[in-house]
């Protein structure tokens, strides 16, 4: 193998598919393995408040996955600065 080969190789590597692979197939299969255990663990036992709490806390860990996916974090952290920044004028 020559350097300009393996150059070649090495540059053209990314982790772009293995990103879309990973939220295209193993995001929704956890979500749904969540889903089924907490319905199966509480819902079972007649505890519905605390299958509301387990499903409060798995909204807010898709809202955090969600910023992380999208990029989005950066913009609300720019515009929850900007209600503290001194406005000029």
């Amino acid at each position: 193998m020559t350097a300009t080969a393996s150059t070649m190789i090495a540059t053209s590597l990314e982790t772009t598919g293995l990103t879309d692979w990973i939220i295209g197939n193993i995001v929704p299969l956890l979500l749904l393995t969540v889903a089924i255990l907490m319905l199966w663990l509480g819902g079972g036992q007649g505890d519905n408040a605390g299958v509301m709490r387990r499903v409060g806390g798995v909204l807010i860990a898709l809202g955090v996955i969600g910023l992380a996916v999208t990029g989005a974090g950066v913009s609300i952290g720019e515009w929850i600065a900007g209600l503290f920044a001194a406005s000029p004028g």
